[in-house]
């Protein structure tokens, strides 16, 4: 039996502007599983990016619970919140967001060492996370302002998996890089996902959307569909036709 790692139970959340109200997420049922990959996909405005902040406790909804193992998070105060994220999630963002005056393995020690003071067990991690990543040594002693946009990006994964994180969150993670470089984050993630890791990852890429196992299609604050595609194969072609027959009965 597949474990549920999170849920959702009659999710919503509202913005107001100029004193009217924007219904982003309406009544969303959902669980998620430890292991998957899923891919939040759908038009821009949909939503994508709010779901993913109310699943992770970045933001908390305007009604609705969400749970983690079984646990209620949704309520909890914004210290706890706070220590739940550090100990159980990584995140993935667009731009990452490294600090320029560290080395790139200071930038990742030093996300490790919230959760754990033993410096030695630390840097053996993030040496073997990065080395996983296909980033050497030369890399780990320059600074952010001195590797590419794809390199910081596959140390931002490290950074995300260094407090060895029960799910990692991806916003759209490739949004800003080119081919070359978004096909490398993308192997790394797939490379995690297939080694246990449980991956929900916001996108509007096809290339991106196709490493999934699970897509959820989310429109008007809705879930409007699902497909499930298996573990990624490169150059499956059953695969992507698959895929592109459900993203075209969704409209996308």
């Amino acid at each position: 039996m597949r474990h549920v790692i999170l849920t959702t139970n009659k999710l919503c959340k509202t913005f107001s502007n100029n004193g009217s109200q924007q219904h982003v997420l309406k009544n969303l049922d959902l669980e998620l599983y430890k292991g998957d990959f899923t891919v939040i996909m759908g038009p821009s405005g949909a939503g994508k990016s709010t779901l993913l902040y109310a699943l992770s406790g970045m933001d908390k909804p305007t009604l609705g619970d969400v749970y983690f193992n079984g646990q209620e998070i949704s309520r909890l105060s914004n210290d706890k919140l706070a220590v739940f994220r550090r100990d159980n999630c990584g995140f993935v963002f667009q731009q990452i967001y490294l600090s320029d005056n560290m080395s790139i393995l200071d930038n990742i020690m030093a996300c490790g060492f919230l959760v754990s003071k033993n410096r030695k067990a630390v840097a053996e991690r993030a040496r073997a996370l990065l080395t996983q990543m296909n980033l050497d040594e030369a890399i780990w002693r320059k600074f952010p302002t001195q590797v590419s946009g794809g390199e910081a990006q596959r140390v931002g994964i490290v950074r995300a998996l260094i407090n060895r994180p029960q799910i990692v969150f991806a916003d759209e993670p490739t949004g800003a890089l080119n081919s070359a470089n978004g096909g490398a984050v993308l192997d790394a993630l797939t490379a995690v996902n297939q080694e246990g890791q449980s991956v929900i990852m916001v996108t509007h890429d096809l290339k991106s959307a196709r490493r999934g196992n699970r897509i959820l299609y989310l429109r008007d604050g809705v879930i409007h569909g699902e497909c499930l595609l298996g573990q990624y194969e490169s150059g499956n072609g059953e695969r992507q036709a698959k895929l592109g027959a459900f993203l075209s009965e969704m409209g996308w």
